[in-house]
């Protein structure tokens, strides 16, 4: 009796009470109108918004550059400012003296490790050098020119390796650079 039992046990788990659905999958189709020649007025009105805009950007961009490059607008007054780019050869000589001098003076900020304030000086001083040192370069004949770039690379290389040296705090490569800086400095002052 129990054998038989087993059996009808084991013929009800075997076989597969649970019906399977498979997934039904059903296509749905855009609508489309009814004819190809007929735009719907949205879509027909978009698109004459967007050439309107296109034209309108356009027009814009034109007439910006007309009053922007004229030259008939801009000639009633003519004030003559100085940009640090545009100094004569003599204010581009007095200001590398000046600020050469002042970037001589980071000596005293290095020596007592001021670190922050070091690197403020120098790249606020270095970027006027770099502009008056380059104006005076280029005002001279052009046989003296080659060396005196050669000068000004290896100048501002230095700077930019005491700037990388400061943010490191690495003391002696700072000195190093100190010194090359004073060196180079020296040569571009008898130079020019």
């Amino acid at each position: 009796m129990l054998k038989g039992s087993r059996m009808a046990l084991r013929s009800l788990v075997s076989v597969q009470n649970v019906t399977h659905n498979p997934p039904i999958f059903t296509c749905c189709l855009k609508p489309t109108f009814q004819s190809k020649g007929h735009m719907p007025h949205k879509v027909l009105r978009s698109n004459i918004s967007r050439r309107i805009g296109a034209i309108a950007a356009v027009a814009t961009i034109v007439l910006v550059k007309e009053a922007m490059f004229s030259q008939d607008i801009a000639n009633g007054l003519e004030f003559k400012f100085a940009t640090p780019d545009r100094r004569s050869v003599e204010e581009a000589e007095s200001g590398v003296r000046d600020y050469a001098q002042s970037l001589l003076q980071l000596k005293d900020l290095l020596g007592s490790q001021s670190w922050k304030e070091a690197q403020k000086v120098l790249r606020r001083r270095s970027s006027n050098l770099k502009l008056d040192l380059y104006a005076v370069i280029e005002s001279k004949p052009g046989k003296d020119r080659t060396q005196l770039r050669t000068l000004y690379a290896n100048l501002f290389n230095n700077v930019t390796k005491l700037d990388y040296a400061v943010r490191e705090k690495d003391v002696s490569l700072v000195w190093q650079c100190y010194e090359n800086i004073v060196a180079s400095y020296d040569h571009i002052l008898s130079r020019i």
